[in-house]
This record gives structure tokens, C-alpha cells and sequence, in this order.
């Protein structure tokens, strides 16, 4: 779908949300529009990924409920502590991305602000990749901060990881690892995706925004879109509700956000190297126009990843690399 749903789709369907059959004389009087609008916007609901069932004298329902995202219930799920620091929560229907949207609205909006959606017509990924991005099916947020100085801000994306896999272990997904430098496995396949965006200068105040994306029920059509192999929550042993999990992850990116300004990298480097995927594991690392193959050895001081390789050890920095797979 290119173009983002209107009010009365977004109306449609959270009137649908509940599985239940809806008549279309109902869905007419409370979305204000004929029974016959009512059906063709129906037919839009296709591209959304959401599939109703229509039975004569009964209505329509979606095949299965949704969990839709709450406000109520996603602040909630924040400490107090966090609960002071997020200054705000834009909790969208649907945009082209949560990033881009914030990025929009940068100027306007106070360090600490979140936005969630249920839908991105264009989720971006590492490098320009699309990030898959079914309805209701997944999470998709992203929180800006501003730092003094973007020359503070190197390892910034292995705290964001240590923050989210932490969050999601909270909600008791299990045998999750991180892949240098963002990304969160399981059994190998990617799970959660991060991206982050700075701008600013190197000695001036700086704008980030932290892009998160968690696979929670990924549909199988829209899995077959990935190109490359995935995972869910509901292989980990999580628990499934989309708020909780969407406020798990706010608290904890702000407390991580909060400690990373006062001390930097060193307080994450532990957490991050006990869920290294990549320890000890043979790894090729391709670069524009060459690509080293070596042996992974974790992480240093400043977050590099380092490469054993048959002429010593390469200390690569984030940005510059992308680690496609593992050797064979």
C-alpha cells in the first residue's frame, strides 16, 4: 500500500479489532458512511494484510482479533523515572516511518519524545533496506534524544541493542543474542532490528533518533518478503501483548540513554559481550569493493568489532562494515 489509510479505515478497523461479526448497517452508523462505502472500504483493508470474512445476515469480522496499541496501556508499562523523561507519545495508525515522522517533527519536539504505529508504508532498515512492516502484527517506534556533542556518541548502537534485548528478555523471550552491531537473533535469525539516525555537530548539540523494530507475530505472506532468514516472539517463550512489550522497550532504551550519557560505553560492554553471536564464530565482513573473512573475537573498549584473520587482528568500526553471514 503507498499511500497512508484514512479515518475511516482507521475507524473500520478498530471497530473490527474485537474478532466478533459487526454488520455493515452498524459499521455504516458508527463510521458515518453507507452500507455500501462500507463494503468498499472493506476491499481496503487487503493491503493492510488484514483479511474479512463477510457471512449474509451476520456481517463482517477480521479472520483473527487484533491487539492494537493503547496509549493508557503502553504508559503504563513505564517507571516513573521513565515516565519523566518520555516527553511525549505520538501513538499513529499509520506512517511512512516512525523515524522519518519524528525527523519531521525534530524541531518541534523536546528530547524524550516517542512515536509508535501499527502500520509504516515505508519502514527502513540498515544501508536503505525496507524494513517489512505488516499491520498490527509487529512493533515499529522510535524516540529521539539529543546529546551534547555527536563526537560523545561512539558505541551509542551497541547500548540501543544492550537496551532492547534486555527489554525483551524482560518480557521472557529467551536464548536471544546480538549480532554486531544492532541486531537481535534468535536461533541465529534476525528478530529485532535497530537503526539510528544523528544529526548535528561533532561539538554542538545533537539530535538521535532511535529506530526499533521487533517481529512479534510476523504473517507468513509478509515473511516471504524478507531477504533473509527471521524470527518471532512467538518462538521465545515472550509474553505476547504488543503494549507491555512497546513499554518494556521505552523504559529501557530511556534508562539506557540516561546511563550512557553519564558514563559512556564501559557499563554496557559486559552485557553485550555475553550475548555475542559472533564470538569465536567464522564471519565474512563485506566492505564496498573487498571483503575479509577471519573469525569473530567480540568487541573492544570502544565498541570495534574485531576480526581474526591469517595477518593479525582488524578492529572494524560501526558504519563502515555490514556482516552479511557466516562463512562457510
Amino acid at each position: 500500500m503507498n499511500v497512508e489509510p484514512d479515518d475511516i479505515i482507521e475507524r473500520l478497523v478498530r471497530l473490527l479489532a474485537d474478532g466478533r461479526f459487526h454488520s455493515g448497517e452498524e459499521l455504516g452508523l458508527l463510521t458515518g458512511i453507507s452500507r455500501a462505502a462500507v463494503w468498499k472500504r472493506l476491499q481496503q483493508l487487503e493491503p493492510l494484510g488484514l483479511s474479512v470474512h463477510s457471512v449474509r445476515g451476520r456481517g463482517h469480522r477480521l479472520e483473527k482479533p487484533l491487539d492494537l496499541l493503547d496509549r493508557e496501556r503502553v504508559l503504563a508499562g513505564l517507571d516513573a523515572r521513565a515516565s519523566d523523561r518520555c516527553t511525549g507519545l505520538d501513538l499513529k495508525f499509520a506512517v511512512d516511518s516512525t523515524s522519518a515522522y519524528l525527523g519531521r517533527r525534530a524541531s518541534e519536539y523536546t528530547s524524550g519524545h516517542v512515536c509508535l504505529t501499527e502500520y509504516q508504508t515505508a519502514g527502513r532498515g540498515r544501508r536503505g533496506r525496507p524494513w517489512v512492516s505488516p499491520f498490527g502484527s509487529n512493533l515499529y517506534l522510535s524516540l529521539l534524544w539529543r546529546f551534547q556533542g555527536a563526537g560523545q556518541l561512539g558505541g551509542l548502537s551497541l547500548v540501543v541493542a544492550v537496551a532492547v534485548i534486555e527489554a525483551l528478555e524482560r518480557i521472557g523471550a529467551a536464548r536471544l543474542l546480538l549480532k554486531w552491531p544492532n541486531d537481535v537473533l534468535y536461533e541465529g535469525r534476525k528478530l529485532a532490528g535497530i537503526l539510528i539516525e544523528v544529526a548535528g555537530e561533532a561539538t554542538g548539540e545533537c539530535q538521535v533518533i532511535v529506530g526499533v523494530g521487533v517481529n512479534m507475530g510476523m504473517p507468513s505472506l509478509e515473511g516471504d518478503q524478507i531477504d533473509q532468514p527471521w524470527a518471532d516472539l512467538t518462538e521465545t517463550g515472550a509474553r505476547l501483548d504488543r503494549n507491555h512489550t512497546a513499554g518494556a522497550i521505552i523504559a529501557s532504551l530511556v534508562r539506557g540513554l540516561e546511563r550512557f550519557e553519564r558514563y559512556g560505553l564501559a557499563p554496557f560492554l559486559n552485557a553485550w559481550r555475553v550475548r555475542d553471536a559472533l564470538y569465536g564464530q567464522p564471519v565474512t565482513v563485506q566492505f564496498a569493493d573487498s571483503e575479509l573473512v577471519g573469525i569473530g573475537r567480540g568487541i573492544d573498549e570502544v565498541g570495534q568489532f574485531l576480526v581474526e584473520h591469517g595477518e593479525g587482528t582488524e578492529r572494524l568500526s560501526y558504519g563502515e562494515v555490514s556482516i552479511r553471514r557466516y562463512a562457510s
